[in-house]
């Protein structure tokens, strides 16, 4: 089934929409919601609400792309509880080694919210992104985005695990000059 159709199916509030949904991306949103907790239950867990919350926006949200919707709603999910287990010290889960990697080319929480507001550093990033060489773009996206390793990121795109280490590394310090210089010139 296609994306429209399920989005069709969630606007005549058709409750096999989640049936769907499920079908086509549960696996995917699992692998995302597991590669940041870390533990299978609580992967589960965010699925299922990231699918409650993807009920309860559409409509009257109509996502250009339903995948990218699920999984945004998915990860926000997921992060926010990650921080929960951490911060309730509730989770023997390691987190996300990616998500760890990123946090290097974010100013602390408090520092970026207070100067943007969520969208704008969406469009921050969605901007940098777009200035990106397909390849490099392709690999941020693989790696952070959808949780892929290094090895699977690399081995897609044809390159060695060294090179894919090298270039990831490359991207995030270009990516924090990118929000510093964002963060200054609306200053």
């Amino acid at each position: 089934m296609s994306d429209g159709e399920i989005i069709a199916l969630f606007f005549a509030r058709d409750e096999q929409a989640i049936v769907e949904t499920k079908r086509k991306y549960g696996s995917l949103c699992f692998r995302i919601a597991l590669g940041i907790l870390g533990d299978a239950r609580d992967a589960e867990e965010c699925v299922s609400d990231a699918l409650l919350k993807l009920w309860q926006s559409i409509p009257p949200e109509t996502p250009r792309s339903l995948r990218s919707y699920l999984c945004g709603i998915l990860k926000n999910g997921s992060v926010n509880r990650l921080r929960d287990n951490r911060r309730n010290k509730r989770s023997a889960g390691a987190g996300s080694i990616a998500l760890e990697e990123l946090e290097e080319c974010l100013p602390a929480p408090g520092g970026v919210e207070e100067r943007f507001e969520t969208a704008e550093l969406a469009g921050v990033i969605d901007r940098w992104l777009a200035s990106l060489k397909r390849e490099e773009r392709v690999l941020f996206i693989k790696r952070y985005w959808f949780e892929e390793s290094v090895e699977e990121a690399a081995s897609n795109l044809g390159v060695s695990r060294t090179a894919a280490v090298k270039r990831l590394a490359r991207l995030r310090k270009k990516l924090r000059a990118h929000i510093e210089k964002e963060i200054y010139d609306n200053e």
